[in-house]
């Protein structure tokens, strides 16, 4: 056997000491590990992680020093480069004629917590993490996305196939019923039309190789939620709320809602958290069901400027309070979707994730 191969399979060797700090797996078992070469003294090698948005990055790269430098003979200097295959929820083969890799509802229990807020500067942030990115605006009634990302009233394109083209914004792919409808108009439909529309939104849009769909759903435990778990399998749902007891109380029903739904509840997000409407009623509401609390977003003029404008802090303002917890909830809620996926598929090699 070859020096080369020698120290190849000794710098391989010592990576099995490196853990996934989230799924808890060395990160050669789960075939992270990838192009390693060892030259001059430095192993160079490309981590495959599970998301672009993986906020754990700076420990990846001090635990592969720790477990290199020093310990592996002849190595001295370790060069580490990114790429990221995103879990595919298997539920969703054979189910969408479309390329999704998961669906996440952004629900709330009620009106006026901040959901499409949430939805617009979270998707946004996975986006600029990295990540191909879908919104679709399932508030059939009363959509308000397209304003908040700027992009107004405007019929889709269609595919040669008739499907209609999304939009974009800020790298996310965009859809709601407000580019269908005239502005102004109501809509007054019943829930069995509402289920129809729903359903086109995933079949007959051309959906551009999607990682995370994020679902922006009305306020309440109407027509949409039920129509949206049935049409498709949801990958999970995140619950928004305010800190306030009126919303939690709200925001517990949501939850309850999902539950008996079985869809996974990846967690819940405390909104406008601050002096005005109080703090830690998100977070004590997950602790009381026993749900991931995913963080909570300070209350600050500059998110509802952004909302109306169509230039979401994430945009204007990402190193504001407001735009750093958004950035951060990307990493939080990417890395629970992947412990979640991962998991489920009982720690195949990384193989599930291509």
């Amino acid at each position: 056997m070859s020096s080369q191969s020698t120290r190849h399979d000794a710098v391989m060797a010592a990576l099995r000491n490196v853990n996934d700090p989230e799924l808890h797996r060395d990160i050669v078992t789960l075939n992270m590990v990838r192009d390693l070469q060892v030259e001059d003294g430095v192993a160079s090698f490309t981590i495959v992680l599970t998301t672009p948005a993986c906020p754990l990055k700076d420990v990846f790269i001090r635990d592969c020093r720790e477990a290199l430098i020093g310990k592996v003979e002849g190595i001295k200097d370790v060069q580490i480069k990114w790429d990221s295959r995103v879990p595919t929820d298997k539920r969703l083969h054979g189910r969408l004629d479309t390329n999704m890799r998961s669906i996440i509802a952004v629900s709330s229990g009620k009106g006026g917590v901040g959901k499409s807020t949430v939805s617009v500067n979270l998707a946004i942030a996975l986006a600029q993490s990295g990540a191909r990115v879908g919104l679709l605006d399932a508030d059939i009634l009363g959509p308000n996305i397209p304003m908040m990302v700027g992009l107004g009233f405007g019929q889709p394109r269609l595919t040669p196939d008739r499907k209609l083209i999304p939009f974009e914004a800020f790298g996310v792919q965009v859809m709601s019923m407000g580019f269908l409808t005239e502005p102004g108009k109501p809509l007054v439909w019943r829930g069995p039309m509402l289920h129809g529309v729903i359903r086109q939104f995933f079949n007959d849009v051309a959906w551009d190789q999607v990682d995370y769909l994020i679902v922006d759903l009305p306020p309440g435990t109407g027509d949409a939620q039920l129509s949206l778990a049935q049409s498709v399998p949801l990958t999970g749902a995140i619950i928004v709320t305010q800190p306030q007891d009126v919303a939690i109380e709200d925001a517990a029903k949501g939850l309850g809602m999902f539950e008996e739904l079985n869809v996974p509840i990846l967690g819940i997000i405390e909104n406008m958290s601050g002096e005005f409407f109080g703090e830690g009623g998100g977070e004590r509401l997950a602790a009381e069901r026993d749900v991931p609390f995913l963080g909570r977003i300070p209350m600050e003029a500059r998110v509802r400027v952004g909302g109306d404008s169509g230039r979401p802090v994430i945009v204007e303002s990402p190193d504001s309070p407001a735009g750093a917890a958004f950035r951060s909830l990307a990493g939080t809620v990417a890395s629970r979707i992947s412990v979640m996926m991962l998991s489920e598929a009982d720690a195949v090699p990384l193989n599930v994730i291509e």
